[in-house]
């Protein structure tokens, strides 16, 4: 069984446009249209911009959106960098300093999730109760993620890359050695583990160890906050009050929307998810989309201590904390 989920990278930017171009619409009288390129295939982790979409959000703040869904292959810092989108969602931080890094005109203006929902997962009664317990035993690991999260387990915790074996999206290997960890998002791989393997697995949000990084970013391009800044509030603003009606209210709107654009997905995944984002406090009920210089310079700081950027890099070109949603 193999599953969803993203691994995005800023670098090796590739034209993708025309792969992946949303459904043709006029936009309504009154309206500026713009297209909004998601990081994935649709699912619960993006619930709050299809809720935008579905129940007016964006429409009630001039704006018509049509939503580009993402998937492998698909690059949205480069579809925003060609303009062949306006708008796009950015998995993680390091999604957002790469960017940085790179010189792309592009910043994160909110980011949805105040904490990055990756997990690590392993066997229950195998002695691994804390992530700390880790330590020198194998994990299976994405070459996204050796260079993303593990520069952060491998500072605070000694972690070594003699650990590391590769992860490829299929649970098989996982529920056949017990002694493996697995990573996974807190809101996927666990349960369907557990549904796969009749038992659920002992898991650990990396958050809630201290891993500072934010996720599910709104990402435009340098131009539009200089020439449309009121169109990137309430871009900002609209997404915020999707995120809070799709886990805080009804979600029936955006789950609709969800199951049209990705027909693999399941209700039942959609439910938990959601669940799993509350219990979490991935999303918060309040101060959606809200992000602090502190919590980017303590991000920033491991990183560029285990080399990944540069020490003099300004890495504040990342973001803009002027349109954080009202």
């Amino acid at each position: 069984m193999t599953f969803s989920r993203r691994a995005v990278t800023a670098s090796g930017l590739a034209l993708l446009a025309a792969a992946c171009s949303p459904a043709k619409k006029d936009a309504a009288p009154g309206l500026t249209k713009l297209k909004l390129a998601t990081d994935w295939r649709a699912q619960a982790e993006l619930g709050g911009y299809y809720q935008a979409v579905a129940t007016g959000e964006f429409t009630r703040r001039g704006l018509d959106v049509s939503i580009v869904q993402g998937g492998p292959g698909v690059n949205v810092p480069q579809l925003l960098a060609t303009g062949a989108v306006d708008i796009g969602v950015g998995s993680n931080s390091f999604i957002v300093l790469n960017l940085a890094k790179e010189g792309v005109p592009v910043k994160a203006v909110a980011a949805y999730m105040d904490k990055d929902p990756q997990v690590l997962i392993a066997h229950p009664g195998t002695g691994v109760d804390s992530i700390a317990d880790m330590k020198g035993k194998p994990i299976l690991l994405s070459d996204a993620s050796v260079t993303a999260f593990w520069v952060w387990l491998k500072a605070k915790h000694g972690f070594t890359d003699a650990q590391v074996r590769k992860y490829n999206y299929s649970v098989a290997p996982f529920l056949a050695d017990k002694s493996l960890i697995q990573q996974g998002y807190a809101t996927s791989e666990p349960y369907l583990i557990e549904k796969a393997g009749g038992e659920k697995p002992a898991v650990f949000l990396l958050a809630d160890d201290g891993y500072p990084a934010y996720a599910s970013f709104a990402l435009v391009t340098d131009q539009m906050i200089a020439q449309k800044p009121a169109q990137v509030q309430a871009i900002s603003d609209a997404i915020a009050a999707g995120w809070k009606s799709y886990l805080y209210g009804d979600a029936k709107p955006g789950d609709a929307l969800i199951l049209k654009d990705n027909p693999e997905m399941t209700q039942d995944l959609l439910d938990q998810a959601r669940d799993k984002m509350r219990s979490y406090g991935i999303v918060p009920k309040d101060g959606i989309g809200a992000m602090t210089d502190q919590r980017w310079a303590q991000f920033f700081e491991v990183a560029a201590d285990q080399g990944v950027y540069p020490k003099t890099m300004d890495y504040k070109q990342a973001y803009s904390l002027t349109f954080l949603p009202k």
